[in-house]
């Protein structure tokens, strides 16, 4: 009898353990794979943006050597120093509206062609799904 409960109770587990690894592999989940540098460089809404921080730059150094002249050379030292940190600002707050229409578009497009997970094509030997293009049409 102890030998019987014994092969009962290790078909048991056997069935338990095939059932959680027919689990684990039938959610059937796709990568999808991220070009980031390719989003950066070709997306028209990256590109509108880095032309406003381009704008924003000639600006402040316009500004800059306009009043260069007129100042000490410790005024001239102080404006530049706050120049470079309004510059920074806006390099920053630029960056973030990046970031966000980047992550905007990747949940748009992992939920239309139903990805589990989305990683930088960077980290990806090989296989996943390039959804580089979709996202850039997104963030338009």
């Amino acid at each position: 009898m102890n030998k019987q409960m014994r092969m009962a109770l290790v078909l048991v587990l056997v069935f338990v353990a095939a059932l959680a690894l027919a689990g684990c592999n039938s959610s059937n989940q796709t990568v999808g794979v991220l070009d980031v540098n390719k989003v950066m460089s070709d997306s028209p809404k990256v590109k509108e943006l880095q032309e406003q921080l381009n704008v924003k730059g000639k600006e402040l150094s316009d500004q800059l050597e306009k009043d260069k002249a007129s100042l000490s050379a410790e005024e001239f030292q102080k404006r530049q120093e706050t120049a470079y940190s309004d510059f920074l600002k806006v390099k920053q707050d630029l960056e973030t509206q990046i970031d966000n229409s980047i992550k905007q578009a990747i949940e748009q497009v992992s939920t239309e062609q139903k990805l589990g997970v989305v990683l930088y094509k960077n980290s990806v030997a090989q296989g996943g799904t390039d959804v580089t293009d979709a996202v850039i049409q997104k963030m338009q």
